[in-house]
């Protein structure tokens, strides 16, 4: 794209950002309604499409029987008796900036469902075993730019890096509240998304403020059937500031960074959506989720759906997680480490987690050997946020099957995230009918992170 064009598309993308909510009033009323105060907090989330095996990563049961035990070892931390997957030997070295939820559960092993209940915490009401179904509620993205609304000197309140989850949707909060979506951050093409404009490399068309505005009027009468988009002169003016904000182009400038900060992050899909990620957290941005599902192609690499012959690949799972983890390890304790180091440990909290387990029984056929989907039991990482960290919260039995300890549910991780954020997941948001719906309707902060 031209740079001083900006597409149909780009442009109700940006447009719609601006105000990081319906309008003015509606964000400070609802911000009244739920009793909290638009925190300078930050979320980042890591999240593992397919399914994180709970036995190879950060559950390990060296002492179950062959047909359940994971071909990893695990190895100490640097917090005693907390022991973590030989292959993230990095991250073994910062336990104690994070903690791990053992007894995370709940009943639906469908990806997309899956994901639905662990991103927007509304189990849907029709399962769709195709994989194929779209979130009847907004994600918890989107809730925060609702609640939230636009960052400081217009940052989007809501990223995903590289692309949004699939699943999820803004649904009656409004188009403006999808995620932005910055495309791949170590693509040898990468620019920030339509931010370039913002930099100065066509003044002159920026300098043409009623141009632009005029632009904004004939999308918005164009694409506003629903009358969401409604404008006001405020709307247009954060629309624009959006736009030109040096900020929001320093921000996405990831090519900024030293080259060995971006080395220790490492040089992958993956590493580098880290290193955005915290650049846009400590720039403003309330939530950053990251599509963490395959980094590299090219060596035998698989997403984390690793059931028997994932991606028509034959043989043992293991074979393909060995490639992964180290990956997944670098970009990881990267992450924590410069979280930490910069002293932004308390303003952003890092979560890990996918939709579901894995069978803890191994399942094997003539083609190979796997774990299919398994929500009674899983785990997630969660690092900084000021939560207590160096621990385990929960526990599963000597299988890895169902928590034995302290469950919790997909709305617990949640309600944890909003507490961070500063929303009240007990508040309410008018859906299409004008029905009050709880962005919670059950769910409690994790007692042992607090």
């Amino acid at each position: 794209m031209h740079d001083s064009i900006i597409n149909r598309r780009g442009f109700m993308q940006i447009g719609a950002l601006a105000l990081g909510g319906l309008t003015l009033p509606e964000i400070l009323q609802a911000r009244e309604a739920s009793g909290a105060e638009s925190a300078d907090t930050s979320v980042i989330m890591l999240y593992q499409h397919g399914g994180a095996s709970q036995l190879e990563t950060y559950d390990l049961k060296p002492d179950a029987p062959t047909s359940y035990r994971s071909v990893f070892n695990p190895i100490p931390t640097n917090v005693p008796g907390l022991e973590i997957c030989e292959l993230f030997s990095l991250q073994a070295k910062l336990a104690d900036r994070f903690s791990i939820v053992r007894s995370l559960h709940h009943d639906v092993g469908i990806h997309s469902d899956g994901g639905i209940v662990v991103l927007t915490g509304k189990r849907p009401t029709m399962l769709d075993p195709t994989s194929s179904s779209k979130s009847e509620n907004p994600d918890f993205g989107s809730v925060a730019s609702a609640l939230k609304g636009i960052g400081p000197r217009a940052m989007p309140p809501y990223v995903a890096v590289p692309r949004k989850p699939y699943m999820t949707r803004p649904t009656y909060l409004g188009l403006h509240h999808s995620a932005f979506e910055t495309g791949d951050p170590n693509a040898d093409t990468y620019q920030p998304p339509q931010v370039k404009l913002a930099a100065g490399r066509d003044g002159q068309f920026l300098s043409q403020r009623q141009t632009l505005l005029q632009q904004f009027d004939r999308l918005r009468n164009d694409l506003d059937t629903s009358g969401q988009l409604e404008g006001t002169d405020r709307f247009q003016e954060l629309a624009f500031e959006l736009m030109t904000s040096p900020h929001v182009a320093k921000a996405f400038a990831i090519d900024q960074e030293p080259e060995a900060l971006r080395d220790r992050y490492g040089r992958n899909e993956w590493g580098q959506a880290c290193l955005l990620a915290r650049r846009l957290a400590e720039s403003g941005t309330s939530v950053i989720n990251i599509y963490f599902n395959t980094p590299k192609s090219g060596e035998e690499f698989t997403n984390w759906d690793d059931h028997i012959s994932n991606a028509g690949r034959p043989g043992h799972f293991a074979k393909y997680m060995r490639v992964r983890l180290p990956y997944m390890d670098q970009a990881l304790s990267a992450l924590i480490e410069d979280i930490f180091d910069r002293g932004l440990d308390r303003k952003i909290l890092v979560v890990v987690v996918g939709e579901f387990g894995r069978t803890p029984r191994l399942s094997q056929n003539s083609t190979g050997t796997g774990r299919d989907h398994w929500p009674q039991a899983y785990s997630a990482l969660l690092s900084g946020g000021g939560l207590r960290m160096g621990q385990v919260v929960g526990a599963t039995n000597s299988k890895a099957e169902y928590p034995t300890a302290l469950p919790h549910t997909p709305q617990d991780l949640l309600a944890t995230i909003y507490r961070h954020l500063g929303i009240d997941p007990s508040a309410t948001l008018t859906d299409y009918s004008g029905r009050p719906v709880h962005i919670l309707e059950s769910g409690q902060a994790i007692d042992g992170l607090w």
